[in-house]
């Protein structure tokens, strides 16, 4: 999206420079990337970043300060998941868009979705740098937000996730998590934090005195777990049948970097609740039937999209639904399912495989005492339907990727 620098780019491009970056990503993360990382970075203007990045927190606040909005949302959590304790805020965001021209031609973001949890923090780091150094690339170029650098990153970052504990009992709680395409991230932040990483159904309980307690095996040696750096998806709890050691509704004594709850209220729920001009249309399923906000969604259906609310990897979305789809999903869960205008991003990226859309993530932090912070980006590019890594296997010139802009 800078000329300049896509051009050069394209033009210089070397496979062998690409074939090193993925062996070199492997080493440094300590395992091999399973997912598929894009030949390129891509080239953001800054007041891009800056604009999806005012407009994701602007969002966020929205719904934060909006009582009825947070009370329907914390009662739509399953009583199962739904945690006790509160956190005042969340630690972690992000915000995705994808890019759309506007009557006088310009790239406008639209939003994708919000979700109120981490996403690969560690791994956006090394691989906005990875490109650099493995194509040559000016060091001025530079993936994080918000004004920071590599060192005020990692700063800030280790301050949300560890705080003033002991590294040894903070953990990265994950289910199965070797088996996860996201373990390149959870090993480079266990690395660069020196907070282990626990299976969250292997964890170890003792209750007493109305206290539920929570420890690690090392070595054979138990570790308290003072603070938790939730990695932990609900959706695949329920999916794969995975019996935790504990309840949820239980008064844990335990802290949470990303608590629980807010990946529920702060996701593709939050959207019908949204009025902003990056929000595209939306409304519940449930609603839907009951003749309620059916005239925001565009007249053709081949513009609509059906989504479940707390699926994750695209798992489940439909385009252009009919009513027997519809239809099917029983009463009793159609509060579950959203339906949103879909919008059609521009490709904005050209490749030697032709033009290829980016969908944008902006990442934020937030400790407990500071501010909502935009710290580092995420791009995935593609160039079918959907934009998720698993949708592009196939493909060349698309994949995870980040966002490089000149800094003076």
């Amino acid at each position: 999206m800078i000329p300049s620098w896509r051009q050069a780019f394209n033009k210089q491009f070397q496979a062998a420079n690409y074939r090193a970056m993925l062996t070199d990503l492997d080493k440094r993360s300590g395992t091999h990337v399973s997912f598929r990382v894009a030949e390129t970075p891509c080239f953001l203007p800054k007041s891009l970043l800056d604009e999806m990045a005012d407009a994701g927190a602007a969002l966020t606040y929205q719904l934060l300060e909006n009582s009825d909005y947070m009370a329907a949302s914390l009662a739509a959590i399953p009583a199962e998941y739904r945690l006790n304790s509160k956190s005042a805020h969340p630690h972690f965001m992000t915000a995705d868009f994808g890019l759309v021209l506007d009557q006088e031609g310009a790239f406008r973001p639209r939003l994708v979705e919000l979700q109120a949890f981490p996403s690969v923090y560690a791994f956006q780091s090394l691989i906005g740098e990875a490109y650099k150094e493995h194509f040559g690339l000016d060091a001025k170029l530079n993936s994080y937000l918000g004004g920071h650098t590599e060192e005020s990153f990692w700063k800030l970052f280790r301050e949300v996730v560890v705080g003033d504990h002991d590294p040894a009992e903070v953990v990265l709680a994950e289910i199965q998590p070797e088996r996860q395409k996201t373990l390149p991230d959870f090993l480079l932040t266990s690395r660069r934090l020196g907070i282990p990483i626990v299976d969250i159904s292997r964890v170890e309980v003792t209750r007493s005195t109305g206290k539920t307690r929570l420890s690690y095996r090392e070595d054979g040696k138990l570790r308290p777990i003072r603070r938790i750096y939730n990695r932990v998806i609900v959706d695949e709890l329920i999916q794969k049948r995975i019996e935790l050691p504990f309840d949820y509704r239980e008064d844990l004594d335990v802290e949470w970097a990303g608590h629980p709850n807010w990946y529920f209220q702060v996701s593709k729920f939050s959207i019908p609740h949204l009025q902003h001009e990056t929000v595209p249309a939306a409304v519940f399923l449930h609603d839907w039937f009951a003749g309620k906000g059916r005239e925001r969604l565009p007249a053709e259906r081949e513009n609509w999209v059906f989504k479940p609310l707390y699926s994750f990897a695209g798992k489940g979305i439909q385009f252009a639904p009919s009513d027997s789809d519809l239809a099917a999903i029983p009463e009793g869960e159609r509060y579950l399912y959203l339906l949103q205008e879909r919008v059609k991003f521009e490709p904005v990226i050209r490749t030697p495989e032709g033009m290829t859309q980016a969908e944008i993530r902006i990442m934020y932090v937030w400790p407990d005492d500071g501010k909502m912070t935009p710290a580092i980006n995420l791009v995935r590019m593609g160039r079918g339907l959907m934009m998720g890594v698993d949708h592009n296997r196939e493909k060349t010139w698309v994949g995870g990727s980040a966002g490089l802009t000149p800094t003076t």
